[in-house]
């Protein structure tokens, strides 16, 4: 085992523990981390894709235990969003790695700003989050975001979990625990087209891939854990403390 083995390793347990607790398969996280320790471009963006596929699958067992999956929004996110990863997976071949690689920080930073200065919403308890109300188009606002979601986490090698959860939060006006288990269930999904178009592209380092998910899974389910216990204001807070500190720190080494 080399010393970049154990990095890797490191950083399935950081991306697992992540996810869980934020409803995020890892790789938005992993790629930039992965990139930083040296792992090359293209391998740095696709590899942690399969990985994450074990991970979300525990968490999201955590979450549909604590009846916190929508399944509607679960079901259409999958049926619209896997044709768009399909699509978006192809089209990395033509777009280079480092431009894959400073859209990953940008939207992580992004969306980490967007967590950190939020206002004051509803609480969002585990006794509620699953009797939340859907706003007005609701059905509309999920196929856009299922659609361009869906197509980003292909072209980003992604499970759409950093993405989805986001998203699920604001244009769905979800609760956060909510978004954070519908985000794992549709990110377990997704993440099987697109590691099925990388592997053929050949992106995809398989020995990489089994040190990130020896890393992640049992964390994935720890996160989990903390975060249903957690309440949901300090989620929010932590998801873009944390999302905000890494894009920062992503960019600036580019």
């Amino acid at each position: 085992m080399s010393i970049i083995h154990l990095l890797v390793l490191a950083v399935g347990v950081v991306i697992g523990f992540l996810g869980g607790l934020f409803g995020k398969g890892g790789s938005a996280i992993a790629t930039p981390l992965l990139s930083l320790i040296g792992v090359p471009g293209f391998v740095a963006v696709a590899a942690p894709l399969p990985a994450t596929i074990p991970g979300t699958f525990v968490a999201s067992a955590e979450y549909w235990k604590s009846h916190l999956l929508d399944w509607q929004i679960i079901i259409w996110s999958i049926a619209i969003g896997t044709p768009a990863t399909i699509l978006g997976s192809y089209l990395t071949e033509f777009t280079g790695s480092k431009p894959l690689l400073v859209l990953t920080g940008i939207l992580v930073l992004g969306f980490g700003l967007s967590f950190l200065f939020s206002r004051e919403k509803k609480n969002d308890d585990t006794s509620d989050a699953a009797s939340s109300e859907k706003p007005p188009h609701w059905r509309l606002r999920l196929i856009l975001v299922a659609t361009g979601v869906g197509f980003v986490s292909g072209l980003l090698a992604n499970s759409g979990g950093f993405l989805l959860a986001p998203s699920y939060a604001k244009f769905l006006d979800q609760p956060i625990k909510k978004a954070f288990a519908c985000s794992l269930a549709v990110s377990m999904v997704l993440a099987i087209p697109g590691t099925v178009v990388h592997a053929w592209l050949g992106h995809i380092d398989w020995v990489v891939t089994l040190f990130l998910a020896v890393g992640s899974v049992p964390f994935s389910y720890l996160g989990a854990k903390v975060a249903i216990k957690a309440r949901g204001r300090k989620l929010e807070r932590w998801y873009g403390v944390v999302l905000t500190a890494l894009g920062v720190f992503f960019l600036s080494q580019l």
